[in-house]
């Protein structure tokens, strides 16, 4: 069985089990976290629509982190002007416990 999630503007395929980095969550590791948007459940049927709007996943929170480094350079030819700047995304991995349908 799986499901999909949505959280922080993307979705996510989990099955039980699964350990997945998602947008940065308000909580520390250990920390248990309920995702209510479900969007569809799949299994031997797919399930969509109003039938999945009670359903739920449930995960503990791993650790919280950053990221690996992005460089963002800036360059204007014949001006001299340039600009490097990092970026380190912040992320929380969490281990899916199960899927309430």
């Amino acid at each position: 069985m799986y499901a999909i999630i949505a959280t922080g503007g993307k979705q996510y395929k989990v099955s039980e089990g699964d350990t997945i980095k998602v947008e940065k969550l308000a909580a520390e590791a250990g920390d248990t976290v309920k995702f209510d948007e479900v969007l569809a459940i799949g299994g031997d049927k797919l399930v969509v629509g109003d039938d999945v709007k009670s359903a739920s996943v449930s995960a503990t929170v791993v650790e919280n982190g950053k990221g690996k480094k992005v460089i963002v350079y800036r360059y204007k030819r014949k001006s001299g002007y340039h600009k490097k700047n990092g970026h380190r995304q912040a992320y929380t991995k969490v281990k899916i416990d199960k899927i309430n349908a």
